[in-house]
C-alpha cells in the first residue's frame, strides 16, 4: 500500500524541518513548502492525500490557500495556528478546513490528528470513501426530509432535486443528523462521532461546520437547541 502523502506548508524553517522529520518517521511521505504560492503549486502537481497549512504564510496566507484548495478538491485540510485565537480558528474552518491544531504541538499529537482525519475520510487520494460504520446511519437508502434527500448508499445529497456538493466532513455530519431526525445531538457527541475525538476537542469546529452545512441544505433545516446541541428537523 502506498504511503500517505502529506503536503506541509510552513514558513518557519525549524518547525518545517522538525515536523517533516517527525511525519516521515511516522511513515508519511511529506512535501514541505515554505510559502503559500509554492504550496498551491505543489498541491496541484502532487495531489497529496492531506494538507497541513500554517495560517500565517508569506505570498498566499494559509486561509486563502485553503480556499484555493477547497475550490479544486475535497482533500482533507488541517490548519496550524500559533495561537488558539478565535479569529484564526474560525476563518480557517470557514475557508473549508476540516480541523486545526495549535502550535506549539507535540509530533505524536499531530500524527494522531492526521490519522483521525484520514480515518474519517476512509481516505484514498482525497476522494470520499467510507463515511461510517457498516449499516450506519439507520436504514440504507434514500432518506427524505422535505425537499432534502440524503442517499446513504450513493453518498449523494439533493435539495429540491438538485445535487448539493458537500465535503466528506459535512457529509458525515449530515449522516449523523439524518440517522436520528428530531433528536438533539450534543457538540461533544458530534466531535466523537464525526471528528473521532475520543479525548474531547474544540466545539467551535462543530459550530462552524454546522453553519457551513446550513448554507448548503437550508438555514432552518438544522435547529440549535441552546445549552444542548443541534438537531435535524424531522
Amino acid at each position: 500500500m502506498a504511503e500517505t502523502h502529506v503536503l506541509f506548508v510552513e514558513d518557519d524553517d525549524v518547525i518545517r524541518e522538525a515536523t517533516q522529520l517527525a511525519l516521515e518517521r511516522a511513515g508519511f511521505t511529506v512535501t514541505a513548502m515554505p510559502d503559500g504560492l509554492a504550496g498551491l503549486e505543489a498541491f496541484r502537481v502532487d495531489r497529496p492525500d492531506i494538507a497541513l497549512l500554517d495560517v500565517m504564510l508569506p505570498g498566499l496566507d494559509g486561509v486563502s490557500l485553503c480556499r484555493r484548495i477547497r475550490d479544486e478538491s475535497t482533500v482533507p485540510v488541517i490548519m496550524l495556528s500559533a495561537r488558539a485565537d478565535s479569529i484564526d480558528v474560525v476563518l480557517g474552518l470557514e475557508a473549508g478546513a476540516d480541523d486545526y491544531v495549535t502550535k506549539p504541538f507535540d509530533g505524536a499529537v499531530l500524527v494522531a490528528r492526521i490519522r483521525a482525519v484520514l480515518r474519517r475520510f476512509g481516505h484514498a487520494g482525497g476522494v470520499a470513501g467510507d463515511f461510517g460504520e457498516p449499516g450506519r446511519p439507520g436504514e440504507r437508502g434514500v432518506l427524505a426530509f422535505g425537499d432534502l434527500e440524503v442517499d446513504t448508499e450513493g453518498m449523494e445529497v439533493r435539495r429540491d432535486g438538485r445535487p448539493v456538493g458537500l465535503t466528506p466532513t459535512e457529509m458525515r455530519l449530515l449522516l449523523e443528523f439524518s440517522s436520528a431526525p428530531g433528536t438533539v445531538l450534543s457538540r461533544d457527541k458530534l466531535l466523537e462521532r464525526v471528528w473521532d475525538y475520543g479525548w474531547g476537542g474544540d466545539t467551535r469546529v462543530v459550530d462552524v461546520h454546522v453553519q457551513r452545512l446550513r448554507t448548503k441544505i437550508g438555514q432552518d433545516r438544522i435547529e440549535t437547541v441552546r445549552g444542548f446541541g443541534y438537531k435535524l428537523k424531522a
